[in-house]
């Protein structure tokens, strides 16, 4: 059996309190989902899926916390991060606090999107590229559908350490 197949899901809560606090998927297919409630769900992650988490919170008479993550699910055995919300951890390929920064990250996620291209199946160095640029305060290099075919040229040929060599292939964005 493949490894994926033995491994847990990764399982992210999720909620969703109008105009008060907000957890939401921006990008990545969820294998599994299930509703607990009206505002709480639990989305489950395949080992080696990326995806993109936002969370939002506001106090009275403003946002008090802006988070954006960008996340691999592990399979088991593999080290990762702990992330609130996340069980039981992930690989961290992108961490913004502040607003601006999350506003940031969305232009860039709008900006992969705008090209036909799926956000999770951008290379994981762009994501790590994308936080350091934003936490300085400069902007991102655009990633590209040139950078993007070179980076699964790459994955093709065996020059990565991605494990999850092109899950679902079928698709090259």
């Amino acid at each position: 059996m493949p490894p994926s197949a033995q491994s847990p899901p990764t399982r992210v809560r999720l909620i969703w309190l109008k105009d008060s606090f907000q957890r939401w998927i921006r990008f990545g297919g969820a294998a599994a989902e299930h509703q607990i409630d009206r505002r709480r769900r639990v989305a489950s992650f395949a080992p080696g899926a990326v995806f993109c988490i936002v969370h939002w919170e506001a106090g009275q008479y403003c946002t008090t916390l802006s988070r954006l993550w960008v996340l691999r699910a592990v399979a088991a055995g593999e080290s990762c991060d702990p992330v609130p919300f996340v069980t039981p951890g992930a690989e961290i390929l992108l961490d913004l606090k502040t607003w601006v920064k999350v506003q940031a990250a969305l232009v860039v996620i709008d900006a992969i999107e705008a090209q036909g291209l799926r956000p999770e199946r951008v290379s994981p160095d762009h994501w790590r590229h994308v936080g350091g640029r934003i936490a300085v305060a400069q902007t991102p290099s655009p990633y590209t559908r040139t950078r993007h075919r070179a980076w699964l040229m790459r994955k093709r040929l065996g020059l990565t350490d991605d494990n999850d060599l092109l899950a679902g292939a079928g698709d090259p964005s």
